[in-house]
């Protein structure tokens, strides 16, 4: 499923490429990411594109059986926690991505990390996309889970501070296009089946779709044994109101199913 070398590669770029892992969950998850844009959820959006369609939707895997079927009967619990060397693989949520073709909006680079409310060494979402990848494709910044400090999380619409009343020492969104200083942006040509798992603190951002089919992606995020609560300045994305969790805590097991090592 995952091999010693992909591990290592995981661990030190913080981002790798599993070929055909999903290829038989391929149908299910096609199905699941049609539902979920016929009947979106309360966290879906059209992102605003001027040009094509541009939406996603997190945090319904509760209410769509096949993405549940993915979360608790794929082999998506075991490779998690074989990626992050963690004794358990604990759910955090589900994210749809689709870009329809004539979309040029590109996905603004960010880490994750900083919209959560989680923290820890042992995290890993799942890229997963739905149709052959080319020019859509994710792109990640090779060791940018081991800088020293997080990038500061903005608004997509307009580059606000994403939390209000922000002071974190933060460090700027990168621009890996037009800075040329020594950034490794990894990329990779992607079929049905394919997955990318990368670390949440890694720097990452996708394409446009301006020509060419739909791109489809499903994204699971997962996190291991280190993984503990932590407080925000404000609503965190997503926002899991209620949850009643306190600084330090383990993600509580009832909302976030602990898949493997449970």
């Amino acid at each position: 499923m995952i091999t010693e070398q992909q591990i290592s590669d995981f661990q030190r770029d913080g981002a790798v490429l599993v070929k055909g892992v999903f290829k038989d969950w391929v149908e299910v998850m096609a199905k699941g990411v049609a539902r979920n844009m016929a009947e979106p959820g309360p966290y879906a959006s059209e992102n605003a594109v001027s040009e094509g369609r541009f939406f996603d939707d997190y945090c319904n895997w509760t209410r769509i059986p096949e993405f549940e079927r993915i979360v608790r009967e794929s082999p998506a619990g075991a490779l998690a926690a074989a990626a992050m060397q963690s004794k358990k693989a604990q759910f955090f949520h589900d994210h749809v991505l689709v870009k329809e073709s004539g979309t040029p909006k590109a996905t603004p680079w960010h880490q994750d990390g900083p919209y959560y409310f989680v923290e820890g060494s042992q995290t890993v979402s799942m890229w997963m996309p739905l149709d052959v990848v080319t020019t859509a494709s994710l792109r990640l910044i090779a060791g940018s889970h081991k800088w020293e400090k997080p990038v500061r999380p903005v608004s997509w619409a307009d580059n606000s501070d994403f939390y209000e009343g922000d002071t974190t020492d933060w460090i700027e969104v990168p621009d890996p296009d037009g800075d040329t200083d020594g950034f490794d942006v990894l990329e990779w040509a992607m079929e049905p089946g394919d997955a990318v798992l990368f670390d949440y603190r890694t720097v990452h951002g996708a394409r446009g779709n301006p020509k060419g089919g739909r791109r489809r992606a499903l994204s699971m995020r997962w996190v291991g044994d280190d993984a503990r609560y932590v407080q925000r300045p404000s609503r965190t994305s997503p926002p899991f109101p209620g949850h009643d969790m306190q600084a330090g805590q383990i993600l509580r097991e009832d909302w976030f199913p602990v898949i493997v090592g449970g």
